[in-house]
């Protein structure tokens, strides 16, 4: 549908909302520019790509930049320069999310830089922007005549057993299942997904309803680009020189093979491998010194890639004599920090992942303050990839894109066994440090994970495996791999992360160096990791076989107490005052939230439950009729005032001292003395009228009523009233209006 002569738009019905392209109206200079509309949700894409190619690079020069504007949710940002800063953990996700299908579509050799910027101007806090923000790049970049094909997208989800293309924030949360299926129209090229123990079988099927819907939004994007592509001159595609290819590979093949297989094993295939390129260039120099470093390397790839692929389609070898099924060896240790709350160390071949668990309290939750709304995080896992894990040199900085996604990955796969708050409390924190790696090192994290988790006594719901799926394909043939290692990846088709426990999926990745993959190369893929994830499962459990019964002495103990919520204002005290007494006295680090619920947190035992004590006596209510076993407080010469609960008091009358007469009260008990009272009376005022004489009556003795057998209540009223105002917990402090050391005369 075209509105003008400029404008096109395009829509068609995807689940429940309409999805609308539209290009013309904004953004005009850009090589191209698409309002992609979802719902409420719009996101502003467009495609820049350089005229010149960039010199001196063998790689794809793309960036995604995914960039939230919290305006399009109505709401204005916090800080003091009250504007956005860097990009979101949620941003950064969304820009690899939608990198990753556009970037294996470009062909080896373009070097022309290409920029994508997706804006999200509207948010309609129900529907994800990051599949409007993956079509809406595909086709930027079709208006642009970037040399690709077109990339559809859907999000599916899973609720009572029913798929549902595109489904909102509560949709998700309600289902078992998140899955981004990208796919072009040969196949699926992109997936991402989070799941709650999902069966292969239901898993093939949403990949399935994932790419039919997915090809619906090609259907689109190709009716909104026809006609509107930007006329340009064909785009330089760098190749490899052929000649100089075949003197570097009469020269080098061999001893090349031999570095490779090194290297394979990482020990020193890499130094040899640069020395023999410098042998190499000083061979082949040509006159005036034409011929680069850069050139012979991209040779010696070309040669290196060649012979892996060859040998494992055709000979079903692989680098390190393993067949295309097995595993490599795998070690499992727990407990290998001392004053960790929990840490696990899993090795499998050269990749190494050193796991840390740390328990917190409620103070400890991470705030996401996000476009769809603010909300608190209680479990994280963050991972850590630092050069000397590949023997390199570099800045050490702080987590890139690459870290985060891992993180992300791994956090996903996890995240679906942790327990619920009612069941264990803590905040949780996952800190993987990877210490070598060769090869799926986020599988790696998410074995560690398992491990330090159980050994810190995380109830979880059952353990998570991990491995990594490649894929070596020519034409119709095809070998999948399990458990890849670095060379395997870097010159394979794809890399396919599958996580889940003994009963299903949690996690999947998939991200492909071809134009697509038919879903049934998918599903043996699937069932070939199922038997891997077993095995790998198995190994950690000889190491620890369920989770701790017990938590680290060094991780705080939690308690849960159930308070009315009439009584929170109590708790907390007037400006806290309350609390930050209770907290002062006992050490405890104490959460209360809204219902009622009460955290109660220490390292200390003794401090916990005399902070639990606290609580109870203070927002409990007294019963009449029930023996207390309190202290005296305060003496009066009408009485003395008992707590029976911490902070909570009530007023024995002289004359409920002692069945005998008492001619003053400080003859009966003295400060700090223990007494057994009962409560006989709360009036309607809530002050507690207390009797030690009745006490010590026989069990099951109804409480006299003291209205009559008191006498003298005007001087006593006014003197409780006046003590009461002034000593904090039970009376003026909590508003009750019981005023003053003015009537206490």
């Amino acid at each position: 549908m075209t509105t003008d002569s400029n404008t096109r738009r395009v829509q068609t019905r995807l689940g429940k909302e309409d999805l609308v392209l539209e290009t013309g109206r904004m953004a005009k200079q850009a090589d191209g520019s698409v309002m992609v509309q979802y719902g409420g949700t719009v996101v502003l894409v467009s495609a820049v790509i350089s005229k010149e190619p960039k010199a001196g690079v063998d790689f794809l020069p793309l960036t995604v930049e995914f960039q939230e504007k919290t305006y399009a949710a109505g709401r204005i940002p916090g800080g003091f320069f009250k504007r956005e800063g860097r990009p979101s953990e949620k941003g950064i996700l969304t820009s690899r999310l939608v990198d990753r299908p556009i970037r294996s579509l470009f062909p080896k050799g373009f070097t022309n830089e290409v920029q994508v910027i997706a804006l999200v101007l509207s948010h309609d806090g129900q529907n994800d922007p990051d599949i409007a923000g993956i079509l809406g790049a595909s086709a930027a970049l079709g208006l642009a005549s970037a040399p690709i094909g077109r990339v559809g997208a859907c999000r599916v989800g899973r609720v009572n057993g029913q798929f549902i293309v595109n489904p909102t924030y509560a949709e998700i949360e309600q289902g078992d299942l998140d899955l981004v299926v990208a796919s072009t129209t040969d196949g699926i090229i992109m997936v991402e997904s989070g799941a709650k123990e999902v069966s292969e079988e239901v898993m093939v099927e949403a990949l399935r309803f994932g790419q039919e819907q997915g090809l619906k939004t090609i259907t689109l994007q190709e009716e909104l680009i026809s006609g509107r592509a930007k006329v340009r001159e064909p785009f330089p595609i760098h190749g490899t020189d052929k000649d100089l290819l075949e003197k570097v590979r009469k020269l080098a093949e061999p001893k090349l093979i031999e570095a490779l297989k090194a290297r394979s094993e990482k020990e020193g295939g890499d130094s040899g491998k640069k020395s023999l390129i410098a042998d190499v260039l000083a061979q082949v120099q040509t006159p005036g010194g034409t011929v680069t470093e850069l050139q012979v390397a991209e040779a010696f790839s070309v040669i290196e890639k060649a012979w892996i692929r060859k040998t494992t389609l055709e000979k079903g070898q692989r680098m390190d004599g393993r067949g295309k099924a097995d595993v490599r060896s795998i070690s499992c240790e727990v407990g290998v920090l001392p004053r960790t709350h929990g840490s696990g160390l899993f090795t499998r071949g050269q990749t190494q992942a050193l796991v840390s668990a740390t328990l917190g309290t409620g103070s400890d939750e991470q705030i996401i303050d996000a476009l769809q709304g603010k909300w608190y995080k209680s479990f994280m896992l963050h991972y850590n990839f630092p050069p000397f894990s590949v023997g390199e040199v570099r800045p050490l900085r702080g987590a890139g894109r690459r870290e985060i996604g891992h993180g992300a990955l791994a956090e996903k796969a996890v995240w679906a066994v942790m327990p619920a708050k009612e069941e264990f409390p803590y905040t949780v924190r996952v800190v993987s440090e990877i210490l070598e790696s060769n090869g799926s090192s986020s599988m790696a994290t998410v074995c560690g994970a398992t491990l330090a988790l159980m050994d810190a006594g995380v109830p979880i719901k059952a353990p998570v495996s991990g491995i990594a799926m490649g894929l070596v394909k020519e034409g119709s043939k095809y070998v999948i791999l399990t458990d890849i290692i670095g060379l395997e990846d870097h010159y394979g088709d794809m890399d396919f992360k599958v996580a889940g426990t003994a009963k299903g999926i949690t996690a999947l990745q998939l991200d492909l160096k071809l134009t697509g993959v038919p879903l049934e190369l998918l599903a043996d893929a699937l069932l070939q990791a199922k038997p891997a994830r077993a095995h790998v499962l198995a190994k950690m459990l000889e190491s620890i076989a369920s989770p701790r019964t017990e938590l680290s002495p060094y991780a705080p103990r939690i308690t849960l107490i159930k308070i009315n919520p009439e009584k929170i204002g109590e708790l907390i005290g007037p400006g806290g005052k309350t609390i930050r007494r209770i907290t002062a006295e006992t050490g405890a680090t104490i959460d209360v939230e809204d219902d009622g619920t009460v955290k109660v947190a220490s390292t200390d035992a003794v401090g916990a439950q005399k902070a639990v004590d606290f609580i109870r006596g203070l927002t409990q209510e007294a019963e009449v009729g029930k023996i207390y076993q309190g202290i005296v407080k305060r003496i009066t010469n009408f009485g003395a005032f008992i707590e029976i609960a911490p902070g909570k008091e009530g007023l024995c009358h002289v004359s409920e001292l002692s069945d005998q007469f008492v001619p003053k009260v400080e003859e009966a008990v003295k400060l700090g003395d223990p007494i057994a009272v009962k409560v006989v009376e709360i009036d309607s005022m809530g002050r507690i009228n207390l009797s030690h004489k009745q006490a010590l009556l026989p069990e099951g003795t109804p409480p006299i009523p003291p209205t009559k057998r008191m006498g003298g209540g005007g001087d006593r009223d006014r003197g409780r009233g006046g003590d009461r105002g002034g000593r904090g917990f039970g009376g003026g402090d909590r508003g009750r209006g019981r005023a003053g050391t003015a009537q206490e005369g």
